[in-house]
């Protein structure tokens, strides 16, 4: 079949989050069928494709991400019920692209991976093509958490009040595209049954996040970091990944530090928030910034940490890190969405019991040698191999 699929981002190289679960996707859609891709390149990165990428697909499109100020998004909040988050990739040459090709081509399907793109669904109207949307986080249900962490913390008001009325425009819009999607994909059955709650008529097809895990040896490059070295993966604009990280600097380090007095906690990742950067003084942190890979960093890791506190879906650096059999140390937040995640990690919910899991897997290499063969075993069963099979089924399909 032909398949034109929208990506918020190049998915090669697939170094975080959403481009590595674009990336599975993509390898998996192209070894059976006709892929085309529409993407754009975020600033500072080149527009020209990777030569990976142009390998497994028939025609490609890249375009430079737009850019929103502070004026668009208030006149938007302002005059438009839509939620912000479906304004952040508006591009005129990129619809202008998307209708030439679905007027030159008769693709079978459109796949839009993430709700920023659902806006360009649009373009289905009158044609042929069938769509699949692919709902990366439940939007909504990461905005309510969001509001409701706010409201704790009178001055996170104004965030609560401005996550408050984007839940109530998310549940809206991310309703009407499920409704509109001939298959809809939750990356969990939390996510799954949140999607339920406000599209009953909608049964979601569950792709859990994945990896190849072949791409993940255990063996391999490693960063010098200073030991023992607490890392941390992601996005650092990303809101689920700020405030965790904040948590963690501001509540669960100095006891870590007091315990430990030589360790170090390594935040890499891109683009640090400005209330993450006003704690990069604190003794022992080093914010990394972006990495051309992050998997010597996890690999020289003595503990690897998840400390998330908001969120939804399920999390690809804690594949990422137990596919490297890393001792990963989590809240039960940062482990939703997984299958019996306490066989491989250790969960921890408050401060002190956060901080006490960490030093205990710090000081014991024993249960950190025990531990590397389970969560290898744990990354196991989320290989895209395995994780594919019923969604290429369910395109194969008839309409």
């Amino acid at each position: 079949m032909r398949i034109l699929m929208l990506t918020p981002q190049p998915p090669y190289p697939p170094r975080q989050g959403t481009a590595l679960r674009n990336w599975g996707l993509l390898r998996g859609l192209a070894a059976q069928h006709e892929l085309s891709l529409l993407t754009f390149a975020p600033p500072g990165t080149p527009r020209d494709p990777h030569p990976r990428l142009r390998e497994l697909v028939r025609r490609i499109a890249v375009f430079p991400q737009p850019t929103r100020t502070i004026r668009q998004r208030l006149r938007s909040l302002a005059t438009s019920t839509r939620p912000d988050l479906t304004f952040r990739l508006a591009s005129t040459a990129f619809r202008r692209q998307l209708r030439h090709w679905l007027d030159e081509f008769p693709y079978d399907w459109l796949v839009v991976e993430g709700l920023e793109l659902a806006p360009y669904a649009s373009e289905l109207s009158g044609r042929n093509t069938r769509l699949l949307f692919d709902d990366h986080n439940c939007e909504y249900l990461l905005q309510k958490r969001a509001a409701l962490s706010d409201l704790r913390i009178p001055r996170r008001w104004p965030s609560a009040a401005y996550s408050l009325i984007q839940w109530q425009r998310l549940k809206r819009y991310e309703a009407a595209i499920c409704r509109r999607a001939e298959i809809v994909i939750a990356v969990s059955e939390a996510d799954a049954r949140a999607l339920r709650r406000i599209a009953p008529q909608v049964t979601p097809l569950i792709v859990p996040n994945g990896i190849h895990l072949a791409d993940f040896p255990p063996l391999g490059e490693t960063a010098d970091l200073r030991q023992p070295a607490f890392v941390f993966t992601g996005t650092l604009d990303f809101r689920p990944n700020v405030d965790g990280v904040s948590w963690f600097i501001r509540h669960v380090w100095p006891d870590i530090r007091a315990a430990l007095p030589q360790a170090h906690c390594y935040i890499v990742g891109r683009r640090p928030h400005p209330r993450l950067l006003a704690l990069q003084d604190r003794p022992g942190i080093v914010f990394t910034g972006g990495v051309p890979d992050t998997k010597p960093y996890i690999r020289a890791a003595t503990v690897f940490i998840v400390p998330l506190l908001v969120g939804g879906g399920t999390r690809l650096k804690i594949l990422e890190s137990t596919a490297l059999g890393k001792t990963d140390v989590s809240t039960t937040l940062g482990a939703e969405g997984f299958h019996d995640p306490a066989q491989a990690l250790t969960l921890a919910d408050t401060p002190a019991d956060f901080a006490a899991a960490c030093i205990r897997m710090a000081e014991d290499q024993a249960a950190r040698d025990a531990i590397a063969s389970r969560a290898r075993a744990f990354a196991a069963a989320y290989d895209w191999a395995k994780l594919l099979p019923p969604l290429l089924d369910r395109l194969s399909a008839p309409a």
